[in-house]
């Protein structure tokens, strides 16, 4: 049975699209700390990010660079925060989250912000055109 992220990979369950390759995929979260809140996962499934094989997980990582400096381009923030969280989903991720710098920000109990679609829209689609420039 495949997972939430897989079907969203594989365009069974819609998501807003921020970067793709041959290999990951990052998409907003639904959920969001922050607008601009992007999830990115390796195609493949694995349950654990640390379970990775080395070319994965290092490809993972060069692969939330070029979409952290998308989402750094596009959005009004300072930095951009890399969490690894939750066990909810059976699927290697990683949070990336615009950061304005005024503290706590990373803290997943902090209440969540809501977007319309249209917002989750614009935002996804701007992001994902300073991503194809990179």
């Amino acid at each position: 049975m495949s997972g939430i992220f897989k079907k969203i990979i594989d365009g069974e369950i819609p998501s807003y699209k921020v970067a793709e390759d041959d290999r990951y995929y990052a998409f907003l979260d639904i959920n969001p700390l922050a607008k601009g809140h992007t999830l990115a996962v390796p195609k493949v499934v694995v349950d654990y990010l640390f379970d990775l094989d080395a070319e994965t997980y290092s490809g993972l990582f060069a692969f939330i660079k070029k979409v952290s400096a998308a989402l750094k381009s596009s959005t009004a923030c300072k930095s951009v925060g890399l969490m690894v969280y939750g066990l909810d989903v059976p699927h290697a991720h990683v949070h990336l989250v615009p950061l304005k710098g005024i503290g706590n920000e990373l803290n997943f109990s902090n209440p969540r912000i809501s977007l319309t679609p249209d917002e989750f829209k614009i935002t996804a689609d701007s992001i994902y055109k300073e991503f194809i420039k990179l």
